[in-house]
């Protein structure tokens, strides 16, 4: 049964955003299109608690229910102006003022650190509907249950539950031969041998990706991953097949590796993972 209208509030944010641009901008994958009477909506679990329901009408208009308003407007980058993180970018960026042109409404997420590196690791070699199917199989299996509105939705299982599964029950969620990096990860953290929290207090870049990338399966990208969408590190600025192909076509880079990782660090500034998914959303849209 839908909740009265009462029950919904209105979520402050300065500048755009657009809760169906950020939902599909490859930072989540498990929220759900849920339809009440004529609300069209989202909802989905943040963290362990149980999951928030989020609608935005024509005129831009965002609600959600008020216990939720707090947790939303940080989940979804609302806490803070879109303007000012633009006003950190190169002036002279035509390539990066052409991307936040055709999707301003994008806003980097802040999910909880363990459930977005989970999520990366499994993401390897994947497309956007795989990954989402082998986060919805992991939740379902291992995850802890919550309804809403007569429907099932599941927390993202904790680094202790994966690592109690074990890596062939992982396997049989369709992850191959990520099983094992997703496993070992949970196993080292449900035993102590990383603190996310310690990671997700480190104010250097640097120092926080060298801490993720100790565990099996983590390169530069899946931490740089992490840490943008999953620890509020917004000068990280992950590199895959999308941004490489962006930045050597459209900036005319051609090196690779770690030089290219520091020249785009440096060149997009302190907010560089914002720019990195303007440029990945309009990438995959455009090219």
């Amino acid at each position: 049964m839908a909740p009265p209208l009462g029950n919904l509030v209105e979520v402050p944010f300065e500048g755009d955003f657009s809760l169906r641009d950020t939902l599909k901008s490859g930072q989540i994958f498990h929220w759900e299109t849920i339809e009440w009477e004529e609300l069209d909506g989202f909802a989905g679990c943040i963290g362990e608690g149980p999951p928030a329901f989020v609608c935005q009408d024509e005129t831009g208009l965002v609600q959600t229910f008020a216990d939720d308003l707090a947790r939303v407007r940080r989940y979804f980058g609302l806490d803070h102006s879109a303007a000012s993180v633009r006003a950190a970018f190169p002036d002279k960026d035509t390539i990066l003022r052409e991307a936040i042109a055709f999707c301003p409404g994008i806003r980097v997420a802040r999910q909880p650190l363990w459930e977005c590196l989970a999520t990366f690791i499994t993401s390897s070699l994947k497309q956007v509907s795989h990954i989402r199917t082998m986060s919805l199989t992991l939740r379902s299996r291992f995850g802890e249950r919550h309804e809403l509105a007569g429907r099932e939705f599941f927390a993202y299982p904790t680094p202790a539950a994966l690592a109690g599964a074990g890596e062939m029950a992982l396997r049989e969620c369709g992850l191959g031969y990520r099983a094992k990096s997703l496993h070992l990860a949970a196993s080292a953290i449900a035993s102590g041998g990383l603190d996310l929290a310690a990671v997700e207090a480190e104010p250097s870049l640097a120092k926080a990706r060298e801490q993720l990338l100790t565990l099996h399966g983590v390169g530069d990208k899946i931490a740089n991953c992490a840490l943008l969408f999953g620890a509020g590190h917004w000068d990280a600025f992950p590199i895959d097949v999308w941004i490489e192909r962006i930045l050597h076509d459209l900036y005319r880079k051609r090196v690779k590796g770690a030089k290219l990782q520091a020249w785009a660090e440096k060149h997009f500034g302190p907010h560089a993972g914002y720019a990195q998914q303007y440029l990945f959303h309009f990438a995959r849209k455009t090219l």
